[in-house]
């Protein structure tokens, strides 16, 4: 069995240093029990990694946000830090930070305690969760669960990328929502590499990569309240679709050439709104589309036909 490993620089206390631009490991010593989600959400499991340390060692944040909790959760001390869609757990962990306070990436929220069930003195369980899906926190630094494949595969790995389209076709699925546009998918929901800062970031859409040029279509029907312009999302458009198979819908559509609606403007689903471009933070044309759904970001792919 190979040992892993998770290991900070150390800094001089009271000595201030730059916050890392990359998520860093909350502690440093080998993992002495990885992630091993449950195939059901109440089923039997570990949610997160376990890193053997001793009793007052120093945690530290794996990236910034805003402390969300920090007390007792079933006789442990718990903090947990908000990173906007996702958030990140440390337990045993006795806080040196309070709810509200943003912390930086590799700042010390507070020290190891024992009680968590390991082989050595004290070990820090370590979770990452976007909303109720858990996440292999070892992602966040490059590992977690990973295999090395040959040339030959990784070659069908591409060839099957380029399968993985979705195609407008007037199909609407059971969340009331059509395809947007044409194209292969490029990049899915959720935590991801940034493509041009190469840093971790959280991708609150879906990338589908058509053509310039090519026609954008409302995923439903419902009313444009947005048409706007910045440097992030470049040309943006957002539909309001009311009430959708109960539940409160909207969607967003970024990075286009332009659009041929305009903000009070109904539209049907189907409808031409625009075309795709790439304008804003963007490396190619393509359509970032976005799902709200309750008020609440969420992964479009499930929600299409």
């Amino acid at each position: 069995m190979v040992a892993v490993w998770v290991a900070l620089s150390c800094a001089t206390p009271g000595v201030a240093i730059a916050a890392p631009a990359r998520p860093v490991a909350p502690l440093m010593g080998p993992v002495t029990r990885g992630f091993d989600p449950p195939e059901k959400v109440w089923g039997a499991g570990h949610r997160g990694v376990d890193i053997a340390g001793a009793v007052g060692d120093q945690v530290r944040a794996a990236l910034g946000g805003t402390v969300r909790f920090a007390g007792w959760v079933g006789g442990k001390p718990v903090v947990s830090i908000s990173h906007g869609e996702t958030f990140t757990t440390y337990e045993p962990v006795s806080a040196w930070v309070a709810v509200g306070q943003w912390v930086d990436t590799g700042q010390v929220i507070g020290t190891l305690q024992a009680g968590h069930p390991c082989e050595t003195e004290a070990c820090l369980h370590w979770g990452l969760r976007a909303g109720d899906t858990y996440l292999d926190p070892l992602s966040l630094l490059g590992g977690g669960r990973v295999r090395l494949i040959s040339a030959d595969a990784m070659q069908d790995v591409r060839e099957a990328a380029e399968k993985l389209r979705v195609e407008f076709n007037g199909q609407v699925s059971a969340a009331g929502l059509s395809t947007p546009a044409s194209g292969p998918l490029t990049s899915p929901y959720g935590l991801r590499v940034d493509p041009i800062s190469g840093g971790w970031a959280f991708h609150d859409g879906m990338d589908i990569g058509a053509a310039c040029g090519s026609s954008l279509r409302a995923a439903a029907a419902g009313v444009v309240v947005e048409v706007s312009w910045d440097s992030m999302s470049g040309n943006r458009l957002v539909i309001d679709h009311g009430i959708l198979n109960g539940h409160r819908m909207r969607t967003g559509y970024n990075h286009a050439q332009g659009y041929v609606v305009h903000a009070g403007d109904q539209v049907v689903v189907g409808q031409v709104i625009g075309t795709v471009g790439t304008t804003g933070y963007s490396t190619g044309c393509h359509l970032h589309f976005q799902v709200w759904r309750d008020g609440q970001i969420t992964d479009p792919g499930p929600l299409l036909p």
